[in-house]
């Protein structure tokens, strides 16, 4: 195989942010759909899209696409398959996550017994010709995806998600994820030197992101990964990234950025996250409320996930907590500040409109990240 067909899902609205990651990875984009990108790879794509992508949720290797009504369609075009290019013998292959939109195969457990019983009746072509295939060496998690009667098969390059970056063993009560913290970072011009605070920082996601971001540090640098195990990887390309991606942290950089939050146990658990990550060094967490930040700083930005007031019991102190902020925040003359929620009168609350409003999705929750563009810094 002289190269590979990847896709990777993202959260809606993080499409722009994970092409540019794409590209600049070198990777040439085929298709951008809502919420997943496909693109082609080298024979390094595999390693090099999972170590390094922050926005990304999965890496995919595409296997097919094709049509099917019939449960008859899917059996036959997933057996016509020649799936031992993929599968070695004794592998395991759970057809782990089915999805199925506006089609008129929607049950997901036929589609999955189908799905496994068709490439078991393939493997067996390939491998023996009667019996049964051995299940007991490495796994290669067979994901369907329908829309619209169109199939698409995926073996799962990945395992544990990528948001799962190994640094944040505890966190406070409502974490952003790290692949969204990410993409609202990359939509921020800050760079190390500049000031960044996120005063309601919680367990420290946003900030860590950035930080492993200003040293160049590869988010999955420090996981492992389902498809280093695969007899169908080379391990020496693996190594070869993975040393890549360890020669391209930048420590000469000497920066500082900021987190605050209410919280002196949630401020620990940032310490100790921003620790394991390793980018302790460039941040400092201290305990204070937000509606009490102040700078001596005339420029900077604020990047935070306030709390959304999703309890109707919480609704008067969000709405309250908003009033403060955009007080607060009025007294930084050219401060820019970013702020995600899902709350819907954000803005009003808030006593602003923003310059910018992106529609970014929190898992399923739709929120807005309400960007307010200060001051340019004047050029030294």
């Amino acid at each position: 195989m002289k190269n590979y067909t990847l896709i990777s899902p993202c959260f809606f609205g993080m499409e722009k942010m994970l092409s540019r990651e794409i590209k600049s990875l070198g990777f040439d984009i085929i298709k951008v759909e809502d919420g997943r990108i496909t693109y082609k790879t080298g024979l390094d794509g595999i390693a090099k899209a999972n170590i390094w992508l922050r926005c990304a949720e999965r890496v995919h290797l595409k296997i097919s696409e094709f049509e099917a009504k019939t449960f008859d369609e899917l059996f036959e075009c997933t057996k016509k398959i020649d799936w031992s290019k993929y599968i070695p013998y004794g592998a395991q292959f759970p057809v782990s996550k089915v999805s199925s939109i506006k089609s008129k195969l929607f049950s997901k457990t036929d589609i999955q017994s189908i799905v496994k019983k068709a490439i078991s009746e393939s493997l067996k072509k390939s491998y023996l010709e009667s019996g049964m295939i051995r299940e007991d060496k490495e796994k290669y998690p067979i994901y369907v995806f329908i829309h619209k009667d169109k199939v698409t098969l995926t073996i799962d390059t990945t395992g544990d998600a990528l948001h799962k970056r190994g640094y944040r063993e505890m966190s406070s009560k409502a974490p952003i994820r790290e692949t969204l913290a990410s993409g609202i970072i990359s939509l921020v011009p800050w760079k190390p030197g500049r000031t960044l605070v996120d005063p309601m920082c919680g367990s420290g996601t946003i900030l860590i992101e950035a930080a492993m971001m200003g040293v160049n540090m590869a988010p999955g640098l420090n996981r492992e990964f389902i498809s280093e195990k695969w007899r169908t990887q080379d391990k020496k390309i693996w190594v070869e990234i993975r040393n890549d991606a360890i020669s391209k942290i930048d420590n000469s950089k000497k920066f500082k950025i900021y987190g605050y939050d209410i919280d002196e146990k949630v401020i620990e658990i940032a310490r100790e996250n921003a620790k394991i990550a390793f980018v302790d060094e460039y941040i400092e967490f201290n305990v204070l409320n937000a509606t009490n930040f102040k700078s001596d700083d005339e420029y900077g930005f604020i990047v935070t996930n306030p709390p959304y007031g999703e309890r109707l019991e919480d609704k008067e102190t969000v709405k309250s907590l908003y009033r403060e902020l955009g007080y607060t925040f009025k007294n930084l003359k050219n401060w820019s500040y970013y702020l995600i929620t899902s709350y819907e009168e954000f803005e009003k609350e808030f006593g602003k409109d923003a310059d910018k409003k992106r529609k970014l999705y929190n898992g399923m929750l739709k929120t807005y990240l309400y960007q307010y563009i200060g001051s340019k810094p004047p050029k030294k």
